[in-house]
């Protein structure tokens, strides 16, 4: 069964990714890893935000 996308837990991981890239203790390997997850959280966001945009678009478009 496929786990339904949480939208809100997706933004706080980026929000906590970036402030280990910022962080100046952060590992260059670390960061390299880092960076592949946010661009990973950031095609599902994106993917996430363009369904609700068509679904509310639909709606209009019944109203």
């Amino acid at each position: 069964m496929e786990e339904k996308f949480d939208y809100a837990k997706a933004v706080a991981e980026l929000e906590e990714i970036a402030a280990k890239v910022e962080d100046p203790a952060t590992k260059l390997d670390d960061i390299d890893a880092l960076v592949g997850r946010s661009n990973e959280l950031l095609r599902q966001c994106r993917a996430y935000l363009r369904t609700v945009k068509e679904k509310i678009d639909k709606l209009d478009k019944e109203a």
